[in-house]
């Protein structure tokens, strides 16, 4: 997606002072310890891609929840704390807006459940966590269906996702390279389902299967974006940097995973 037309639903929804400062925060004093930077980065931007998709899920289900008076609004973040203490996003009314913003709330703080502002005004309607499926059977790999590839397509949209090697190769060189990691991926997951790692993406339930590209790498290089197409059979059109799968994986619930790491 270019970034001329992406929009942050979030920041569109309210204003945050000091928003780096703020994240920081609740990474490292308020909620239990988890790794959201990627090797390199300092700023959080895994937390930070979650809390935004999980804020435009929320709202779609309908669980941002406001007073009668809509002075205030909160939403619960699906993060606890080191005790499994609930942690949400509280927000008040923008009374005095700056110039160049529209929003209608302000940011407050994150806090706890047991927080005496959040329960002064929300005591009887705190918000429920965030759903991304109904059917949890679509969370494991099934290894009675039969997955079938489109290996043209997943070339040809995805050339520069891959490794340099290949980036570099023929076409008869890529496919064979590709072929032969689908196949090994696939003899793995049917004796092991826990390779394969639910996402939630364009408002649906996939599973990624990790691809190793480069011979003598022990890390896949890519991550196979399956989907079930019917009761029988799975399909896969598309692959993901790892980068890329995280942060669609880490929506669900952070991954418990040998193979996807931030």
């Amino acid at each position: 997606m270019s970034s001329a037309k992406y929009k942050n639903e979030l920041f569109e929804f309210a204003f945050f002072p000091r928003y780096e400062d703020v994240i920081k925060n609740l990474a490292e004093n308020l909620a239990d310890k988890e790794e959201w930077n990627y090797p390199g980065s300092h700023n959080f931007p895994i937390l930070k891609n979650y809390l935004e998709f999980t804020f435009k899920r929320l709202k779609q289900e309908k669980k941002v929840n406001f007073t009668a008076d809509n002075k205030f609004c909160c939403f619960n973040t699906g993060l606890v704390t080191n005790n499994l203490e609930d942690i949400f996003v509280f927000f008040e009314e923008y009374r005095n807006p700056k110039p160049g913003y529209s929003t209608q709330y302000c940011f407050k703080s994150f806090l706890k459940k047991s927080d005496n502002m959040l329960l002064r005004h929300f005591s009887k309607n705190l918000p429920d966590i965030v759903n991304f499926f109904e059917k949890p059977e679509l969370l494991i790999f099934n290894p009675t269906c039969e997955l079938i590839p489109d290996i043209d397509h997943i070339i040809q949209d995805n050339i520069s996702r891959f490794p340099p090697h290949l980036q570099s190769a023929d076409d008869a060189e890529r496919r064979r390279q590709l072929s032969g990691a689908i196949d090994e991926v696939k003899k793995k997951v049917r004796t092991n389902y826990k390779i394969a790692i639910p996402q939630f993406y364009d408002g649906k339930i996939q599973l990624l299967l990790p691809l190793c590209l480069t011979s003598g790498s022990p890390n896949p290089d890519l991550a196979l974006v399956v989907h079930r197409l019917d009761e029988k059979l799975y399909t896969a059109k598309t692959c993901l940097t790892l980068r890329m799968a995280y942060n669609n994986a880490r929506l669900i619930v952070k991954p418990q995973s040998e193979w996807l790491k931030p």
